[in-house]
């Protein structure tokens, strides 16, 4: 059973009693908080929809990514607690004003207090939309309530992953969650334009650091049937904060076109990618807890 107590839930297992106020990796306590509840529309297409997905954004993170354009909750904590029955009525609302999937984001160590806010199973797929750097054995908890997975996968260079997100044993851990959730929820199935089951794997291609991504191409490419999950590969990344080069300059069309190329030649046809106009914080959510409170 998932616990707060000795909190094993993400692959750091700090071992904390989040219940007696002790704050593991994550900083959070043993209660949900999120910061916006909305229809989004910053998501894939067959995730986003025509009307958008309900997206909720928990406060909090299991990585500490030094390019982080969610900071302020990710890391400074900001966001309103909640309980699993108010979590529930967030879900219902979203639902009745036309949300077509419910988006949960960045909520693997609030899951104690998710899995009841999921039973019974909602009336639209649940998208579980994640870092990547997951338990298997917490995964294994959310059978039956997840329809699709959406996992970035980072970095298949650990020692990039841990300078750049303090996980030094990233690709390990990722590679092991994604097999895990492709298990659970098989071959992507789209109906009407709404992914309704399957895994979608997101790669943000990071500036200076192509060869990274093109050993993550290569092995999603190696280790599922084509086409059977989609592939999302993101050049939006914007400079945010104090970063040192390279990250402190946007993605050139080079980098980008050499990861376009390398995504075809592994024949990774099936999925998404961006144009220039993706680099933009113009569609980042302000996280002013609407919808939460």
């Amino acid at each position: 059973m998932l616990s707060y107590q000795n909190c094993t839930l993400c692959p750091r297992k700090c071992g904390v009693d989040r219940t007696a106020g002790q704050r593991g990796f994550c900083r959070m306590p043993a209660q949900p908080h999120a910061a916006k509840a909305m229809l989004h529309y910053g998501e894939e297409p067959p995730i986003s929809g025509a009307v958008g997905t309900g997206a909720v954004f928990f406060s909090g993170c299991t990585l500490r990514c030094v390019y982080c354009q969610n900071a302020e909750i990710s890391g400074g904590g900001k966001g309103a607690p909640l309980d699993s029955r108010r979590l529930r009525e967030i879900f219902e609302r979203l639902i009745d004003e036309g949300a077509q999937s419910i988006d949960l984001v960045t909520p693997t160590h609030f899951l104690p207090d998710l899995l009841p806010a999921l039973t019974p199973k909602l009336p639209v797929p649940v998208v579980y939309n994640c870092g990547g750097y997951e338990r298997v054995e917490t995964l294994r908890e959310l059978e039956g309530l997840v329809d699709v997975y959406l996992p970035d996968f980072k970095y298949a260079d650990n020692a990039l992953a841990e300078t750049l997100s303090h996980a030094p044993d990233y690709f390990e851990v990722a590679t092991a969650a994604i097999c895990e959730m492709y298990r659970q929820v098989g071959g992507a199935v789209i109906r009407e334009g709404i992914m309704e089951r399957g895994l979608l794997i997101r790669h943000l291609v990071l500036p200076g650091y192509l060869d990274n991504t093109l050993r993550v191409i290569e092995w999603v490419s190696a280790n599922f049937p084509k086409n059977d999950v989609l592939f999302s590969l993101m050049r939006q990344y914007v400079p945010t904060g104090k970063v040192a080069p390279p990250l402190d300059r946007r993605l050139s069309e080079e980098e980008y076109a050499g990861a376009v190329s390398w995504l075809a030649l592994c024949g990774l046809t099936n999925g998404y990618t961006q144009d220039f106009s993706a680099a933009t914080t113009e569609y980042l959510p302000v996280f002013d807890f609407g919808g939460i409170l």
